[in-house]
């Protein structure tokens, strides 16, 4: 029994030992510049009215934290083209509330969002229609 019990233990740090020195693959988000685009995105080939006025709307208003096309920036601002925003995750209302009252930091470690002053209700479901479109060509419906 005793023998049973060393050789477990040998096991068990030698299971360890290779685990600690087991090469661990580089995050290349670690290594960008701040300010570098999270994501790869994919834009689609045509955006409605609405669409474009919401990328024109984005573009002056949410690229400085988000990103353009909504990428996200190395240490600045999270991409809104990734799963976490998908419609059944984050609703279109959770990005009118969002840019209307700010947004304690739950998934990313950004820091809180702040208000965005100066949009009305119509440039937000603009901006908004614009980020599902893109998400939409980058698969995340």
């Amino acid at each position: 029994m005793r023998i049973t019990f060393v050789v477990i233990i040998a096991a068990v740090a030698t299971l360890g030992g290779v685990w600690l020195l087991w090469p661990v693959p580089a995050d290349p988000v670690a290594d960008a510049p701040v300010g570098a685009p999270l994501v790869a995105v994919s834009l689609p080939a045509t955006l409605t009215d609405r669409e474009q006025m919401g990328a024109t709307a984005f573009a002056a208003n949410c690229a400085a934290c988000h990103g353009d096309n909504a990428a996200g920036r190395n240490e600045i601002g999270p991409p809104l083209i990734h799963k976490i925003y998908e419609p059944s995750h984050h609703a279109d209302y959770s990005f009118e509330r969002a840019v209307q009252y700010g947004v304690q930091s739950h998934h990313w470690p950004f820091g809180n969002m702040v208000a965005v002053e100066g949009l009305t209700t119509a440039d937000i479901v603009a901006i908004t229609a614009y980020v599902r479109a893109v998400q939409r060509a980058n698969g995340i419906n």
